[in-house]
């Protein structure tokens, strides 16, 4: 089971539509039932950003980590960190 703190819950809350055509989640319960449905993923820099979509099998080769941080499925924390929802 993954663990989200509040900061991304509320990120995510903030967020989602750059992903979703609606909203799929109104509180930080649904918020983070939805995300552990969907295993989303929290990385601590851009570089894991990068390796988490090398690792699924995309091609980032001479993406720089604005091009990659512009994704729809990724979320800026704010702190540092990014939130990774594939919808």
């Amino acid at each position: 089971m993954h663990e989200y703190d509040d900061a991304v819950l509320e990120c995510f809350l903030k967020n989602q539509l750059q992903l979703f055509p609606e909203r799929v989640a109104d509180n930080l319960e649904s918020a983070e039932s939805f995300l552990e449905d969907c295993m989303a993923v929290v990385v601590d820099s851009v570089e894991e950003v990068i390796e988490y979509f090398e690792d699924a099998g995309l091609d980032v080769d001479g993406a720089v980590g604005d091009e990659i941080l512009d994704a729809d499925e990724v979320f800026d924390v704010g702190d540092g960190r990014y939130l990774i929802v594939e919808g």
